[in-house]
């Protein structure tokens, strides 16, 4: 391979008495000339490389294929009228409909209009009480920043002047009259990578200007935190105000807003649970929480003495994690047992009414309904079933299938099998693998072992159309449930950060050893791939054992554990990584994994392709561009190593469905081709027995 000329420069960071070089600093300034002609460079020896795979676009015609069927939402009610989402095959974004009384439905909201290619997309939408107005932001290009249009529901005209610059936020509503968001002040320098550190919540009241909007928490040294949110009760009583340091763990204050200027009272002072506000019933909170309960439990208070020792078991903490919702007049309590869905029905006094039965094993979700309604939507699915929508009826306990995916997959020819394999320390870590059934085991056929790894995230089994036709291929799709995330609760959380992240790795590689061991697979025919947390994950995997597999993947991944924390809202992950300005230890051991720092001379890694976007500013591109060119200038032997960078595009949300299809078939295309396919698998396993 010939890749593009990266140059250096001679910078030097000194931690602890240590100098570490970055001779690619320069690839952070993603406002310079420089930085966008080496991302023109790259990707054009990436796509140059990428149209030479014979197949390409066969995958491509295949994905688009079987994407291409009707997918609908579920109907929710707001004010007078119902809406649901509906997505007629290969539109780049989904649409919104209103059922029409007495007539045809109608588009409500058409986010395919905001922008030629798609790349402005819908966020959040958010209704007032009575439904009449709608607020709901925009994301341009992939960014985390989002403006927020204030729309007439009945006449679908803009009432008023767009908010902007408003980023991760909710849109909660008080009334009619205006709704909660909350933002940063613009950094200095470029909005995309700049640090971002101080949320703060206000108040929009309709009619006013953005510059006029309440500040409510967040503007004082004392009231500093890197994520704050502050949403409504339904009944329209009380403001609850979860103010954040990390992405794990949250203070929590409550306002009453019957009462001009209250005073805010204090739940929590200190961020050691994730504790939330489920709903009240007059003065009386409910709670979700982990604290002094790893696996959660609901708790309820009363908002006149709120504080933890007040509080009363409603739903115990059991050996199960809890995931629970409101429903109707009901609680609604899932349960990963092994990563796979349980559903209990309780009402307000913890009396459980009934468990909730399931079409299958796989995951549930989705439930939430208003007070006033006696019927729930669910979803329900599994890596071989696309999502079906099902009806709960809440006072009798049916179920019943709403709608059935239309599209043209036939998963009763596919199966998944759970396992239980061995990590590094012995630890028992489960796996779901997928497969077309009568799969032979013979060490040869193309297996993608995909991992996250952190920040609570449980990978429930969930249907992919991208991952069927991986599937269709006769290949393998292995997810192991690694520590790190939260199928265990807390314990396996904590279990994967800081000084104990080794784990993630050990387990991920574990997983891969148990495949190849098993014939499922061998390492000529194994690839890795995760994205962010998860592209950190397959970059560590890939520099420390890069025997394990022929091709790596690394998505959007956090890759220079040494700086991350100096970009954007990065700080607020110091909870599952640490800093390297923490202490000498801690610089030590985040050295030690991370991906951009361990690229050694000489040594030849797997086939990988990086992948990223230019307007990724939750995990700034600057990661993947730096990783990308260590390795061009480091790796032995004939493997490639590719950046393919996409351009308006950010962390994946929002991406347009026409550029989602071009990324699967360039991964696929590129992963199978470097496994040694000069044709699709297929058609190799057509012509052997021909």
């Amino acid at each position: 391979m010939n890749y593009p000329k990266t140059k250096t420069v001679d910078t030097v960071d000194t931690y602890f008495g240590v100098d570490v070089k970055d001779p690619y600093r320069w690839l952070e300034d993603d406002m310079s000339d420089e930085t966008a002609e080496w991302v023109k460079n790259q990707n054009e020896t990436t796509f140059g490389y990428l149209d030479d795979i014979p197949f390409r676009k066969e995958l491509k015609e295949r994905l688009s294929s079987l994407w291409n069927y009707e997918k609908v939402g579920a109907p929710f009610k707001e004010g007078k009228h119902t809406y649901y989402n509906k997505n007629d095959g290969l539109q780049n974004q989904s649409v919104y409909y209103r059922k029409v009384e007495n007539g045809e439905d109608e588009v409500f909201l058409d986010p395919n209009t905001f922008s030629k290619d798609g790349t402005v997309s819908l966020g959040d939408a958010s209704f007032s009480k009575d439904g009449s107005i709608l607020a709901y932001s925009i994301s341009e290009g992939g960014s985390d920043w989002r403006k927020i249009i204030i729309m007439d529901t009945e006449t679908k005209e803009i009432m008023e002047d767009t908010l902007i610059d408003v980023k991760f936020t909710q849109i909660s509503w008080y009334k009619n009259e205006g709704f909660y968001y909350s933002s940063y002040d613009k950094p200095k320098g470029s909005e995309l990578s700049a640090k971002t550190d101080q949320h703060k919540v206000y108040y929009h009241k309709l009619g006013t200007p953005q510059k006029d909007d309440a500040l409510i928490y967040g503007g004082t040294p004392e009231e500093k935190h890197r994520y704050i949110y502050g949403n409504v009760t339904e009944d329209d009583k009380y403001l609850v105000i979860t103010p954040r340091i990390s992405t794990t763990g949250n203070k929590l204050f409550i306002k009453d807003l019957t009462i001009k200027n209250s005073p805010l009272i204090t739940i929590l002072d200190h961020t050691k649970s994730n504790t939330n506000v489920i709903d009240n019933n007059g003065s009386t909170l409910y709670l979700v929480t982990n604290l002094d309960a790893p696996n959660k439990r609901i708790v309820k208070v009363d908002v006149s003495n709120p504080t933890s020792e007040n509080w009363v078991d409603v739903i115990p903490e059991t050996e199960n994690v809890l995931l629970p919702s409101t429903s109707g007049k009901y609680l609604i309590a899932e349960y990963m047992v092994d990563t796979i869905s349980k559903v209990m029905q309780y009402d307000y006094d913890g009396y459980l009414i009934r468990e909730v039965k399931l079409p299958g094993i796989g995951n549930a979700g989705g439930f939430g309904s208003k007070k006033e309604e006696t019927i729930d939507y669910f979803t329900f699915t599994n890596y071989y079933t696309s999502s079906n929508i099902y009806t709960l009826n809440l006072e009798t306990g049916e179920t019943e299938l709403y709608r059935k995916s239309a599209i043209e997959f036939n998963g009763d020819n596919y199966e998944s099998n759970q396992v239980f394999y061995t990590s590094k320390d012995g630890t028992k870590v489960p796996m779901i693998i997928t497969h077309k059934k009568g799969l032979e085991l013979n060490g040869k056929n193309p297996t993608i072992l995909y991992g996250y790894g952190g920040f609570n995230v449980s990978e429930n089994p969930r249907f992919s159309i991208a991952m069927a036709v991986w599937m269709e291929e006769g290949g393998v799709y292995a997810v192991p449930n690694i520590r790190g995330g939260g199928e265990y609760g807390k314990r396996w959380h904590d279990a994967g950060i800081k000084t104990k992240k080794q784990n993630v790795f050990d387990d991920f590689i574990a997983a891969g050893e148990y495949l190849i061991e098993n014939n499922y697979t061998s390492s000529e025919y194994l690839a890795i791939r995760g994205g962010s947390n998860g592209g950190l994950l397959v970059g560590a995997v890939m520099t420390q054992r890069p025997d394990l597999a022929k091709v790596a993947l690394p998505a959007v991944g956090v890759l220079d554990m040494l700086r991350y924390h100096t970009f954007t809202a990065g700080a607020g992950w110091a909870y599952d990584y640490g800093t390297a300005e923490d202490n000498k230890e801690m610089f030590e051991y985040l050295k030690g994994y991370s991906p951009l720092h361990n690229v050694k001379e000489g040594t030849q890694y797997p086939a990988t392709m990086v992948t990223t976007g230019d307007h990724d500013d939750r995990v700034v591109p600057a990661h993947s561009f730096k990783f990308a060119a260590e390795l061009q200038s480091k790796q032995a032997g004939n493997n490639p190593t590719l950046i393919r960078i996409e351009t308006d595009a950010g962390h994946g949300a929002g991406t347009p469905v026409s550029k989602t299809i071009e990324q699967y078939a360039d991964i696929f295309g590129f992963t199978l081709y470097n496994m040694g396919f000069e044709v699709l698998p297929s058609k190799t396993k057509k012509e052997i027995k021909g």
